[in-house]
């Protein structure tokens, strides 16, 4: 599990039954189907490419598309089936997240995100809810993500929403989802977590994802998934060659087995009071081990809102 978790506001869902019916029923009347037939068949006509065109901000509508709770693809939320012990335990899971996941959409909750002010971090809220974040403590979250922060710099307030709006869309929701998770079934099953810290200059610079002022982007972790400097070798460099093999293993291994190597902690260890531990990703020392990383952030700040 990577780079996000079906994990959102405690108190309101991201996409509810209600927001579903009115948004179907704009579809059908933008596709011209007739009030007097059932609007159900009609929009199963529709090409399915249609639908694309009304995932953009023009159709004032959600920016991404969600699954409804109480149905029977999604019966429960995941905080309640953690809270109440109905979900699948019988497995193992490995979870992770780039260090800067939400560098890349920045774009979609400010209009410039090389020249960010402090008016634009404070109207990103109002953005958020057309993603899905709802009720955000703002006075909490500006307080945190703005302490010691120069507000008069363009770059240092890219860097604080980058931070903020990574921890709220993928960092937390995958972090806070995966801990819970392993706090139930650490008697029996096996739970890891890591947090890519490297990136590749060229499949970086592919993506327009600038590794200066965005960080370790979304998608980051892509060619070494799927070893792409061991196919496009004149392209990567040997630091990427060698970490992709790393990677590959990694992922192989425990889809075979459920185990990772030594080396890799599980996220909630033996010790009664031991503090989370995340593998950190980097060709430089492949047996670092973060201590408790998303302490301030994640259990700190978002804890609440999530569950």
């Amino acid at each position: 599990m990577q780079s996000g978790a079906h994990l959102f506001n405690k108190d309101w869902d991201v996409f509810n039954t209600t927001e579903a019916l009115s948004l179907a029923k704009f579809i059908a009347k933008d596709q011209k189907c007739n009030e007097t037939e059932d609007w159900i068949q009609c929009l199963q006509r529709v090409d399915a490419k249609i639908f694309l065109k009304y995932e953009v901000y023009g159709y004032q509508v959600k920016y991404d598309t969600y699954p409804l709770l109480g149905t029977e693809f999604l019966p429960i939320s995941a905080r309640q089936a953690f809270n109440e012990k109905r979900f699948n335990s019988d497995i193992d899971l490995m979870g992770g997240i780039n260090h800067d996941e939400g560098s890349m959409t920045l774009g979609t909750i400010v209009k410039d995100p090389n020249h960010v002010t402090l008016a634009d971090f404070q109207n990103a809220f109002k953005s958020m809810e057309l993603l899905g974040f709802y009720n955000v403590n703002v006075s909490k979250v500006t307080e945190h993500y703005l302490k010691g922060v120069n507000t008069s710099s363009p770059a240092a307030l890219r860097t604080a929403l980058t931070a903020l709006f990574s921890d709220i869309n993928f960092i937390c929701p995958t972090y806070l989802f995966a801990k819970r998770f392993a706090q139930t079934v650490k008697e029996s099953q096996r739970v890891y977590f890591y947090e890519l810290l490297y990136a590749s200059e060229y499949f970086a610079n592919e993506t327009w994802c600038d590794l200066t002022t965005m960080g370790i982007c979304h998608m980051q972790d892509h060619p070494f998934v799927w070893g792409l400097p061991l196919r496009y070798p004149n392209d990567y460099s040997s630091d990427d060659n060698y970490f992709s093999k790393y990677v590959m293993k990694m992922w192989t291994t425990f889809a075979k087995t459920g185990h990772m190597d030594f080396d890799w902690p599980q996220l909630l260890n033996d010790e009664p009071m031991g503090a989370p531990k995340v593998h950190g990703l980097d060709p430089k020392d492949l047996r670092l081990v973060l201590s408790d990383p998303f302490h301030e952030t994640c259990d700190g700040v978002w804890a609440d809102y999530f569950l």
